[in-house]
């Protein structure tokens, strides 16, 4: 009954917990910069001004990207759906020449290609309404950033269980250490994406980059999701051709970056099974909207790993995590 009381409530919050978070996981990215030019003898002043001008430079190229893309591609999705349901259309007519028959109707209510398009337009305004935000994140940011230092403090005044504050250290190093992997992988990630989008010719390249960037955070599904627009996009603008390098490409990227080299850069890593990706991914979604899908692996982690802290709630961690893990 409580952990219900308490996910109405964090639901009905969501306009103040979901920037909040962001914020959050935004301070833990930056917090390894901060530090370290802390720890270069730069004062606290300056290291701060630094990273909140790289934190506003890097706000701002995204926010005038996802801006001006979603506008546009808002705008011509009523062409783009016309054009996805002629070439459905002149699909099935392919099958039926060959002798293949499809129930159209059924296909067209389990199928319908239309709301993925309607889903990731709707999807990019709602991170884009967050960014809108961004002075609320941003002193969110920076009042963080001042107040970790203080954390060691107030946690002994509270409780002075040497063992207790351990544990929360290794928590918070575990998920700076993650987050910080996983931004830079990320970014990599959408880089070279975005970079063959271009080389092939698809409409905003930069956009389907951002989106590879967000959703790299979500394992094993994130990346398939983030294809699903520009596939469909490639199909629609350039044709089937063009579409099919376009699903190489993104099964490329997948298979190089997901596999070969995020393991070796992040090392044993933080695994979480494919069914808690899948149901985390869902049930975050719902709590907290499309920003929720985006923070859901991370939030999983931190709930993961601070299981993995205490005795008595380990074998939850371990029912969260993969075979590999426990061998």
């Amino acid at each position: 009954a409580a952990v219900v009381i308490v996910l109405t409530a964090v639901k009905s919050a969501a306009v103040i917990v979901v920037p909040f978070l962001l914020s959050l996981f935004l301070a833990v990215i930056f917090s390894p910069l901060f530090t370290w030019l802390n720890a270069r003898g730069v004062p606290q002043g300056l290291s701060l001004l630094a990273v909140m001008l790289l934190f506003v430079l890097l706000m701002g190229v995204v926010g005038m990207l996802i801006g001006s893309s979603v506008q546009d591609f808002s705008a011509n999705l009523p062409l783009y759906e016309a054009k996805l349901e002629t070439s459905m259309a002149g699909f099935i007519g392919t099958l039926e020449g060959w002798g293949i028959v499809l129930p159209e109707r059924e296909l067209s209510s389990t199928f319908d290609p239309k709301a993925v398009m309607q889903y990731a337009a709707s999807l990019l305004k709602n991170i884009g309404s967050v960014l809108a935000d961004g002075f609320v994140i941003l002193f969110t940011v920076i009042f963080i950033l001042l107040e970790a230092g203080q954390f060691r403090s107030k946690i002994d005044h509270i409780n002075g269980n040497k063992e207790d504050f351990r544990h929360f250290e290794e928590v918070i190093e575990k998920i700076k250490h993650y987050m910080a992997l996983k931004a830079v992988i990320s970014a990599f990630t959408g880089i070279v994406v975005t970079l063959l989008l271009m080389v092939v010719g698809v409409d905003y390249a930069i956009l389907w980059g951002v989106i590879a960037f967000l959703f790299n955070f979500i394992p094993n599904i994130g990346s398939i999701i983030a294809a699903v627009p520009a596939v469909l996009l490639a199909l629609i603008q350039l044709g089937s051709v063009s579409a099919l390098i376009v699903t190489a490409i993104y099964v490329a990227v997948n298979v190089i970056i997901g596999s070969v080299v995020e393991p070796k850069v992040m090392g044993r890593g933080l695994g979480l099974s494919t069914l808690v990706v899948f149901l985390s991914l869902i049930f975050w979604g719902w709590l907290l909207g499309p920003v929720g899908m985006l923070l859901s692996i991370p939030l999983t982690i931190m709930a993961k790993i601070a299981m993995e802290s205490q005795e008595n709630t380990r074998w939850i961690a371990v029912l969260l995590g993969t075979a590999e893990e426990k061998k």
